[in-house]
């Protein structure tokens, strides 16, 4: 009995505590959501230093105050697939809610320049793997940027491999927050290259983020290349995140989601991620578009691809002419129902795997989350608000082993998404990519205001990196 009366007197101080001190912002009388709590409510947020310092059921006094009323205040989205890591890219990110964008599927090499590169002068949170296709393109000499050309696609000779593993290693030695890999850029890495990569993952209890080696029905396609990565975790015990699941599994996705239900229910640790848009998007230069890409992509022609520069469909002729230069182009292969059942499914996680380059290039990059927040959620009823948000906060914090973001908590990263559910739409298209997302009107990152009346805040640059 007298436990019980301590901890109820230890809260009515803390309360008390909390309503009696000042915070730098409060944000009051808003729907508070979140999805690791399964808190939805109407309650003040008092932040200090930071970090949440109070979630209250009374006002709270502050050095700003914000009315967010009839607003949604959500955990600020985190993108585990985002490979425009620029100032353009991160003020779309955070439009669109993003308060952290993690570069984790093709990641960097080297990683300590790439992170000093952002230190000080980034938006929004950043952080990256420890590339394996950027290892292998600067041990092979690729004249690739992105993504490899010409020599990194070919076979590594044992002592190549030998200088990428170590790369890639050295990587996680300087904090990259696991290591990123692009099967399907490299087609003639072996399984044994792959096989060691998903080793070293093993023993530094980290995970892999993986583009696998084929998609699409056509054998060797999907249903290989996913037996492929989840038979090396087994082998290994590595931790596994198979990337873009629709724009590989394509109309065999619902297979591809009962086989990582299925390693999962096996003790496996494999978490999956999908867009919300019917097209990909990838460098036409790229090993995606060597001999047979149209099978592989599930039997799309020519014009179903789009020039992201001019917005143009291609044909055999300008796809030979764009190919040999090489340049972004979309993929409109995926079924709208593809897309409906994996956005449905409470495995998926939410990323963009976008990139602008002024302002070219797929409409993920502005807009992802107010999609799934707007077309998803508010019109089409697919998933519920606080599925939605599971998927974009407390999910991608989890599967990174990060547990002061992606929550709405004591103590947690400021970092904090406010829109209106009514509202809330993208607005970017394939022709007009540069278009920013409505509804979301506040965004702070630690702390910080980095979107105010959903108009973006000039001379800030709160953004801090993320690293194991």
């Amino acid at each position: 009995m007298m436990r019980s009366v301590t901890a109820v007197l230890f809260g009515v101080l803390l309360a008390a505590a909390a309503y009696g001190q000042e915070y730098d912002v409060v944000l009051a009388h808003g729907r508070v959501m979140d999805p690791a709590s399964g808190l939805d409510g109407v309650r003040y947020v008092g932040i200090r230093g930071g970090k949440i310092g109070a979630i209250s059921e009374n006002p709270l006094q502050g050095r700003t105050v914000l009315d967010v009323s009839g607003l949604v205040v959500a955990p600020g989205f985190i993108d585990l697939h985002s490979h425009g890591q620029t100032p353009e890219n991160y003020r779309f990110k955070a439009r669109d809610g993003v308060t952290t964008a993690l570069e984790m599927e093709v990641g960097v090499a080297p990683v300590p320049e790439w992170y000093r590169a952002r230190e000080g002068q980034a938006l929004i949170n950043f952080g990256a793997t420890s590339g394996h296709i950027p290892a292998r393109m600067a041990v092979m000499h690729d004249s690739g940027t992105l993504l490899p050309h010409d020599t990194a696609k070919g076979a590594a000779t044992p002592e190549q491999r030998r200088q990428i593993f170590d790369l890639v290693r050295r990587g996680l030695d300087d904090g990259a927050l696991g290591i990123g890999m692009g099967i399907a850029y490299v087609p003639l890495a072996t399984r044994a290259e792959i096989l060691e990569l998903f080793g070293l993952a093993a023993e530094r209890k980290t995970a892999l983020y993986v583009h696998i080696r084929n998609g699409g029905p056509l054998e060797p396609g999907v249903i290989d290349a996913l037996q492929e990565v989840i038979a090396d975790a087994a082998a290994t015990g590595a931790s596994l995140h198979v990337v873009h699941i629709t724009s590989m599994g394509l109309r065999e996705t619902a297979l591809c989601l009962q086989m990582i239900a299925g390693a999962r229910r096996s003790g496996l640790d494999v978490t999956t991620e999908m867009y919300p848009y019917t097209a990909g998007m990838t460098d036409l230069g790229s090993a995606v578009f060597d001999e047979g890409w149209q099978a592989k992509q599930g039997g799309i022609g020519f014009g179903d691809l789009q020039w992201a520069l001019t917005g143009e469909r291609l044909t055999a002729e300008s796809f030979a002419r764009h190919r040999r230069q090489g340049g972004m182009v979309a993929i409109h292969s995926i079924p709208e129902e593809v897309v409906r059942l994996a956005i449905a499914d409470p495995m998926t996680m939410i990323a963009s795997d976008g990139i602008l380059d002024h302002g070219k290039g797929h409409p993920r990059a502005a807009g992802t989350y107010a999609r799934v927040l707007g077309r998803y959620v508010r019109e089409q009823h697919a998933l519920t608000l606080m599925e939605a948000l599971r998927k974009m906060t407390v999910m991608p914090a989890d599967r990174l082993g990060i547990r002061t973001k992606g929550r709405i908590a004591v103590g947690a990263d400021a970092d904090i998404a406010v829109f209106d559910p009514a509202r809330v739409m993208d607005r970017a298209t394939f022709e007009n990519p540069a278009q920013y997302s409505e509804g979301i009107e506040y965004v702070l990152v630690n702390g910080t205001l980095v979107v105010k009346s959903g108009e973006l805040v000039d001379g800030v640059a709160p953004g801090l990196a993320v690293q194991r």
